[in-house]
């Protein structure tokens, strides 16, 4: 059965997919049910009408008791009557039954209860059922209007707004400050270096101040000078033994799951006894009371070698209790001055060589003076602005809609109402996908890929156009981060962002609004007593138990029609899946799972997201084909080294990541709607998945590892990579031409010189493979953006080759042979709309010159290399790229020559017209 993409809200809760779904009750495959197809039409147009309303009603700041009774009333129906009707639909499949059952379920959705005949009693059942909607519509009015909202989409990042997160030298306000905490950090106190204690400072401040911004950039300066360093954060309610194994790793180098211990005390022992002859330099960021830091200093031995600690708080009593033990200091954070201010908010709404129009002059100034120098309150105030018209009158009903709150108490109810005010100005899709992000922990790392995933799954995205649904999540995402409400952690190398995290006064304010919406129930420890939450359960966040616990309690909560179980954090104990059978989206994630976790799971038909990554699972259920409707499966991470012959089956799976050791059944030519396949070692593959492979018409993602593990020179071996290698290029070609987008390449340096035919292509990586020259084959790839290629020796014709790329915005050019001869990029080369050039030497010397009218429109240069360079040999021609906003060198040397290459850079972009910012 197709059914089509429909997409659930926190405005509309589950409407808009009953009414699809009701639409298929009405379709052919349903025909036989004539006695309630009638009925049927008309409940569809009373929940059309429904909707609207509640529509233009999500957009009212401040509904009236009624009508929030009356929208949350209709919400929860929905969601019943979903499930309702999946029931019946699933037993329709299965077995060819008769109706009486969904709407049985129909009827207990409404509180109604006994068993029905169909055949006599369907008709005055759909009846009721009409009768029970019209009534809740009757209470409310029957649908008033309500207020229209703005419906912008930007399908990429805007640079205005990342760049209030860009490197320190463009940040906004942060010298002085920064400057007077190093002072504070490193003045002398006419003691020797041998005999001076511990010091502390203990930056206060309230939230979206910038605290952490302060300390992270006061960390990125000084930490080089210290023997070992760390940075995290505590946040409101601590896992103390994570956060003690975090301090271990990042002061030790060691990996995180090196780190294991039975408890905290000894945690604590192995970083004391590991820091006790170092300096060490520390920012314990978000602390929230006395006992969290009591624990933590213990950590940290008072020995000599001047060593240093930043915390960061919002309350001055433990401000004080972090200096009271050491020799500290307590420093205050001030809000930014006007004109610092000034220039974040016109960051933010204009381009670099554009001012703020006169007839916004006045309001701009009033609404900064509002915002009362709070950096959040600024950006989440512009982020807004930015999706309103530039007009005198918009303005000032943002500016008056502010209220007065911000003049009572600009730390706290003042933020509030600017986030209250950018949250309703968001389109309902927004405003989901925002909600969602209260399921993730404070200070968490939000991966951006798999948020898209999760939003998927959920419903709340769908298909639109020519994009698919990845994308118009990305866009989602990118919508977010243009207006402030999410803010980016990690890019990439090529400048992509990779993930968010959310401020924890906003992550305050979507769980205040999730919870009055009940969109998301969040139990955990310590237990969120929260007004009013509801005890029907739709998506339960379990957020895992602190050291010593094990359980978080469910009881009193009704489950049988949650939609989404996400468990983060450990100790956690995982209730039976069995009583979850209306789940749509699973995450385990990081848990201790046994086999027994997943006994039930192959009930769970309406399941589409589905996250073991980094657990023991070992083995899936034989029986996993009958999921039917799962989307996403990461098994990324875990000890599953068979997938089970019913896999195939899968035929709505879009997104399938597995490790490369992961071997597949016969048959991956049956899942056809595969658009996701890593990390795939065709070596250890049957050579029907190597052949099946190519019929995937819908793959765009595509990661493979094509080294093979000789362990001897025997003919069998070479025979079967070759036959390898023949299926995986006839399979690559294939796939070339229909949609694969993306490909990911671990070796198959010989298969790279073969004649591929991948047209398709729009980003190329190749890792673990080093070819002799550009293949001839390259420049077949018109739509290519992003190539990542290692050469053993760079020629003229292979730039030649790489140039006339008509799409190529990022390269990534690695050489391993050292050449005789300097790399000369000239304007008769092409590169005529590349944007990032990145060029890794290894270990010889960059032998670069960039001559007139070479790459246009480059901004990013990063150059690399491991061998130690003369800092007079960096005369690379960089006056010759009239678009460079940034230079990054990565040399090897001593402190004395990399000081010396940053200081010689920074000469030669002095003379630059851009002066381009310098990052050694």
């Amino acid at each position: 059965m197709v059914m089509e993409a429909a997409l659930v809200g926190v405005a509309t809760g589950a409407l808009k997919p009953v009414l699809g779904k009701l639409g298929t009750l009405l379709g052919e495959e349903y025909r036989r049910f004539k006695g309630v197809r009638k009925e049927i039409k008309s409940l569809t147009h009373e929940l059309a009408a429904m909707e609207a309303f509640l529509l233009k009603m999500s957009e009212v700041e401040d509904p009236d008791a009624q009508d929030k009774v009356w929208m949350n009333e209709v919400r929860e129906l929905s969601y019943d009557m979903e499930d309702a009707i999946d029931d019946f639909m699933q037993s329709v499949d299965d077995e060819d039954e008769k109706p009486d059952g969904f709407i049985e379920k129909i009827k207990n959705s409404l509180g109604k209860l006994g068993k029905l005949n169909f055949r006599r009693r369907s008709g005055r059942d759909i009846q009721d059922l009409k009768k029970q909607i019209i009534e809740v519509g009757d209470r409310n009015a029957r649908y008033r209007t309500g207020v229209a909202v703005s419906n912008s989409k930007n399908a990429t990042v805007d640079p205005r707004a990342l760049a209030i997160f860009e490197h320190a030298s463009k940040l906004v306000g942060i010298d002085e400050p920064k400057a007077e905490i190093i002072e504070l950090l490193t003045q002398e106190d006419g003691r020797t270096s041998a005999e001076e204690p511990l010091k502390v400072v203990s930056i206060v401040g309230s939230g979206g101040t910038g605290k952490t911004t302060l300390a992270y950039q006061v960390y990125q300066d000084l930490k080089g000078k210290f023997d070992c360093s760390a940075f995290l954060s505590v946040s409101r309610n601590p896992d103390m033994i994570h956060i003690m194994r975090t301090i271990h790793s990042q002061v030790s180098h060691q990996e995180y799951s090196k780190t294991e211990a039975a408890n905290v005390q000894q945690v604590i022992i192995n970083i004391s006894n590991f820091l006790a002859d170092k300096r060490y330099f520390v920012v314990v960021d978000d602390i929230w009371d006395f006992d969290t830091w009591d624990i933590i200093k213990c950590a940290f031995p008072t020995t000599s070698y001047s060593n240093r600690i930043i915390t960061t708080t919002r309350l001055n009593n433990v401000a004080h209790s972090c200096c009271s033990t050491f020799s500290g200091h307590i420093y205050y954070i001030r809000p930014l001055d006007m004109v610092h201010s000034r220039q974040l908010f016109h960051r933010r709404l204009f381009k670099p060589d554009e001012n703020c129009p006169s007839y916004l002059q006045e309001v701009s100034e009033q609404i900064l003076k509002k915002c009362h120098g709070l950096p959040l309150a600024i950006v989440a105030i512009s982020g807004l602005l930015a999706n309103t018209r530039r007009e005198e009158n918009m303005w000032n009903q943002v500016k008056d809609s502010i209220g007065r709150a911000l003049e009572r108490n600009p730390s706290i109810e003042g933020m509030m109402k600017i986030l209250s005010l950018s949250y309703f100005d968001l389109p309902p899709y927004l405003k989901t996908c925002l909600l969602y992000l209260s399921i993730y922990l404070e200070d968490s790392t939000i991966g951006k890929e798999g948020l898209i995933k999760r939003w998927i799954a959920e419903g709340f995205i769908h298909r639109e156009g020519r994009y698919t649904t990845y994308e118009l999540g990305e866009m989602c995402f990118n919508e977010l981060l243009n207006r402030g409400l999410i803010q980016p952690v990690e890019t990439n190398e090529y400048d992509k962002v990779e993930s968010c995290r959310v401020h924890d006064t906003i992550l305050d304010f979507i769980i205040s609004k999730s919870i009055e919406e009940n969109f998301v129930t969040l139990l955990g420890d310590p237990v969120l007593t929260i007004k009013n939450q509801s005890k029907v359960v739709r998506r339960l966040c379990l957020q895992g138990a602190k050291e010593g616990n094990s359980t978080v309690l469910t009881t009193g909560f009704v489950l049988s029609h949650v939609r989404s179980l996400i468990v983060v954090r450990g100790a956690v104990e995982i209730p039976s899946l069995a009583e979850f059978r209306h789940l749509r989206v699973l995450d385990l994630s990081d848990q201790s799972l046994k086999e027994q976790h997943l006994e039930n799971i192959v009930k769970l038909f309406q399941l589409r997201y589905l996250n073991l990554e980094s657990t023991i699972i070992s083995k899936l259920p034989e029986q996993i084909g009958r999921l039917g409707f799962l989307q996403m499966l990461d098994l990324s991470d875990t000890c599953v080294e068979e997938l089970p012959t019913s896999i195939i089956n899968l035929g709505k799976l879009s997104h399938l990541l597995v490790d490369n050791y992961v071997k597949f059944p016969d048959g991956i030519a049956k899942m056809q709607a595969l658009e996701t396949l890593e990390d795939v070692r065709v070596s250890i593959q049957p050579f029907d998945f190597l052949w099946g492979l190519g019929q995937l018409k819908n793959l765009r993602n595509l990661q493979l590892d094509l080294r093979f593990e000789v362990d001897s020179d025997t003919e069998d071996t070479y025979v079967a990579e070759e036959e390898c290698n023949k299926a995986i290029f006839s399979s690559l070609c294939k796939l070339g031409t229909q949609n694969l987008r993306s490909l990911t390449i671990y070796g198959g340096s010989s298969l790279l010189q073969e004649p591929l035919c991948l047209p398709t292509l729009v980003k190329l990586i190749t890792r673990s493979s080093a070819i002799p020259q550009v293949p001839t084959w390259v420049s077949s790839l018109i739509n290519l953006q992003l190539l990542r290629l290692t050469v053993k020796g760079i020629k003229k014709s292979d730039l030649c080759i790489l140039g006339a790329l008509p799409a190529l915005l990022i390269l990534h050019l690695e050489e391993v042979t050292r050449s005789n001869e300097k790399i000369r990029i000239s304007g008769e080369v092409g590169f005529q709309c590349l944007r990032i050039f990145i060029y890794d030497a290894h270990y010889k010397p960059v032998d670069l010159m960039f001559g007139a009218g070479s790459m246009p429109k480059l901004e990013k240069l990063v150059l690399k290399s491991l061998y130690e360079v003369e800092a007079d040999s960096l005369d690379f021609g960089i006056e010759n790229l009239p678009s460079l906003t940034t230079v990054k060198c990565e040399v090897l040397g001593s402190d004395g020559i990399v000081g010396a290459v940053k200081t010689a850079m920074k000469r030669a972009a002095n003379t630059h017209p851009n002066r381009p910012t310098i990052v050694t």
